[in-house]
């Protein structure tokens, strides 16, 4: 019988948490449709309402502030827009200045013309460049509309931590719209939408241990919104349309409770991610380990090791049972030059592979972990003759 895998992708998507399993199996019992007027209805959209809150008490927002979206990409394509209303008053969103380590998502820039994105770079620690994000937009030209600035709180490849404070002081004396992807940084960080200084927040539900399809556009408030991406029967306050995925809703909100119990458990973590780390370096001291001179996530570690090639690496550690990945995984599983890498002013060549802890990570898992790496280390070619 062949050993049991072990799982250390969990920035890719999270296995189920307990808690979202039980709530989600017993919203299969509600089948009823939460926009109907009887009981049948009433019930699933309480449930709904309750997740709402559960999803608020993670961003630090107002329950009536969280949007309900299939995802968090469909949440960035409907922020990412240049026609906004204040209140009732058309309002025009002229540019989207978003950095170079931002995830694909928020890169294609939504649904902004590409003539219309700007990409700020990012310094060699992979943190956004605040000297050049603040002469884009001492540059901008307001009477064509407003700028919008998205800047993501924490990294999906290298785990760094954005100064996303410095960055919303910029927002704030040049008048524009943050927009801040939470998707890496929640169950990770605290976030609270006013300190952080945003103007929306973008989460995701698979990412945190709940199912996959369904995410949160998060906003400060009501009254600056911007137009609807989906159309229709005007649910979610007409914000976005279509009959809410009650189950994936209803785990999310599970999911969203249990991740604000992150400080302890995330102590945890950055024990195993050091842990890793040491023995990695013991058994390759050669290995390059991006961002762990700065401010990370404490669950992941994103490397290279010289002569072996980032496909190369994935494929060997998945024959030995381990599964990781090859920077995002959110790319219909392409294996490619790391964006992040290049922002960065690193060789990308060889690319680099990350791994990342979670919730159910274990001792054991990472010195099983460190085995094999070491493993796949002892028989890679000379660095200039990669695999």
């Amino acid at each position: 019988m062949a050993p049991p895998r072990l799982y250390l992708d969990w920035n890719a998507t999270s296995p189920l948490h307990p808690n979202a399993r039980d709530a989600a199996l017993r919203a299969l019992d509600l089948f009823g449709n939460p926009n109907s007027v009887h009981g049948e209805g009433r019930a699933v959209r309480a449930a709904i309402e309750h997740a709402r809150r559960q999803v608020a008490a993670l961003a630090g927002a107002d329950p009536a502030h969280v949007i309900f979206t299939s995802g968090a990409t469909e949440a960035a394509n409907m922020v990412l827009t240049p026609e906004f209303r204040m209140g009732r008053t058309p309002l025009k969103v002229s540019q989207l200045y978003y950095s170079a380590v931002e995830h694909p998502a928020v890169r294609e820039g939504g649904r902004f013309p590409k003539e219309q994105t700007a990409e700020i770079p990012v310094t060699e620690a992979g943190v956004v460049d605040l000297d050049a994000l603040g002469a884009s937009l001492a540059a901008h030209d307001k009477s064509a509309g407003l700028p919008m600035v998205a800047v993501m709180l924490v990294n999906n490849e290298t785990g760094i931590v954005q100064p996303i404070a410095e960055v919303a002081k910029l927002v704030q004396a040049h008048g524009c719209l943050l927009v801040v992807d939470a998707v890496q940084a929640a169950g990770r960080l605290k976030l609270d939408i006013n300190a952080l200084g945003a103007d929306f927040l973008i989460v995701s539900s698979h990412k945190i241990g709940g199912p996959k399809g369904a995410g949160a556009l998060v906003t400060r408030g009501e009254v600056l919104m911007p137009r609807p991406l989906i159309h229709g029967g005007g649910q979610e306050k007409g914000h976005r349309s279509g009959t809410e995925n009650s189950l994936a809703v209803i785990g999310f909100g599970a999911a969203a409770e249990a991740a604000m119990e992150f400080e302890a458990r995330n102590e945890a973590i950055s024990v195993l991610r050091d842990r890793l780390e040491t023995g990695m370096r013991g058994a390759a001291p050669d290995v390059v380990i991006y961002g762990s001179e700065g401010q990370r996530v404490s669950n992941t570690t994103f490397f290279t090791l010289p002569g072996l090639k980032a496909e190369t690496g994935q494929i060997a550690f998945d024959l030995e049972g381990v599964a990781l990945s090859a920077g995002s995984a959110c790319s219909s599983g392409k294996v490619g030059e790391s964006h992040v890498l290049v922002a960065m002013g690193r060789d990308p060549k060889l690319g680099a592979l990350r791994i990342s802890l979670g919730f159910a990570t274990t001792e054991e898992e990472i010195d099983k972990a460190i085995s094999v790496f070491a493993k796949i280390a002892a028989r890679r070619k000379p660095a200039g003759e990669a695999a």
